[in-house]
């Protein structure tokens, strides 16, 4: 109760600061936005194509400025795309200004520095995406003000600390994109209460603890990647209660315990993805009765043992089957021949026995000697 308490006291006295600081930014007209903006070229110290410098005139109504967007209705700045234009510099506080900016996009360029707290103002956003620059500091929190966002894209730069918990009180946020930051510590239990989310990306950066259970509750996500962390512990069972995945990615991590068999009962699923943990156990002798649309199956590098299903010619959409680096055994049965799509077979390092048949089969003949020991 005393920590609800706490964390509570924190986001309300977070929400006064930025309550204050946006009362004293100046919202007027198209005026304010259009010195919002050129407040922004300002701080911009290297546009090699001459986007702004060409366009970004006064003499010009802002609404016809490279990139900007006006609302037919207000007639204000509604969208802001300065995406792939090689643009380097740091976003002045007085973006802020920008009252009925919905979108925003800056992703693939040089920005750096910290993203200024004024941008809690634009309380109209749904989309954002800072991916592909060079942004520091700790993962803004203000981002958690935001109730309308939907999008929400991070990755690709230099942001450090952990994952708001602030972030759970965007209820709306459909994709939260962190991928390739150096951010730290555990993914908030909180996470899990975003119950429209549909993607989240938290691949490659230096997050600890335990797979929270609570992730199970957010039903609508179709894309899961949090590979390459540190993350312990098991796969929790609820994972496989996500009926609307489609991309599951774990990979190296150091994730233990058996694979949870309801995964395997998944209708929508493509990708699965456990490569390069400490697994154990074996595989269900169903392993592909529930999964009509699985194209990838890579378990690489983990120490799973027993025999390989037969069931595994149910799954007719796989294309890749990567399986080295495992204590496997037994023999490598002729039903893999039936995989009519198959492109890529990994089975090396295991101990299977017997010959392998697939002479039946054309399609896998052709690919045989090329592919049989790859390993993913």
């Amino acid at each position: 109760m005393e920590k609800a308490f706490s964390f509570f006291l924190l986001i309300l006295l977070l929400l006064l600061h930025y309550v204050m600081a946006c009362s004293a930014m100046t919202k007027t007209n198209i005026t304010t936005d259009q010195l919002a903006l050129l407040s922004l070229k300002s701080q911009i110290i290297s546009d090699p194509s001459h986007f702004l410098d060409e366009s970004w005139s006064p003499a010009i109504s802002v609404c016809h400025w490279v990139g900007v967007t006006c609302g037919s209705r207000h007639q204000r700045v509604k969208s802001l795309n300065l995406s792939n234009m090689a643009l380097i510099g740091r976003i002045p506080r007085e973006l802020g200004n920008l009252s009925f900016l919905v979108s925003l996009d800056l992703g693939s360029n040089n920005f750096h520095g910290n993203f200024p707290q004024e941008m809690a103002c634009l309380r109209r956003l749904k989309f954002i995406d800072l991916s592909v620059n060079n942004f520091s500091g700790k993962v803004p929190s203000l981002f958690g003000l935001l109730h309308h966002l939907q999008v929400l894209n991070l990755g690709n730069n230099s942001f450090t600390g952990s994952i708001p918990c602030s972030f759970s009180n965007i209820s709306t946020l459909e994709t939260l994109n962190l991928k390739f930051n150096s951010i730290e510590g555990q993914i908030p239990k909180v996470i899990g209460s975003l119950l429209k989310l549909r993607v989240l990306n938290l691949r490659g950066n230096n997050l600890t603890g335990s797979i929270p259970l609570s992730l199970s509750n957010a039903s609508r996500l179709e894309t899961l990647d949090i590979s390459f962390n540190s993350l312990q512990g098991n796969i929790p069972e609820g994972i496989g209660n996500l009926h609307n995945i489609n991309w599951l990615v774990i990979q190296a991590n150091q994730i233990t315990g058996p694979i949870p068999f309801t995964i395997f009962n998944n209708s929508r699923i493509e990708v699965i993805a456990f490569a390069r943990n400490s697994l154990s156990g074996t595989l269900p002798n169903g392993l592909c009765n529930g999964l009509p649309k699985l194209k990838g199956l890579y378990l690489s590098t983990n120490k799973l043992r027993g025999h390989i299903p037969t069931s595994l010619s149910n799954c007719s959409q796989l294309q890749i089957l990567s399986l080295p680096e495992n204590e496997f055994d037994g023999p490598i049965h002729s039903e893999i021949g039936r995989l009519s799509n198959l492109q890529i077979l990994g089975l090396r390092n295991n101990h299977f026995t017997g010959t392998f048949h697939l002479m039946h089969t054309i399609t896998i003949v052709s690919y045989y000697f090329r592919i049989l020991f790859y390993q993913h």
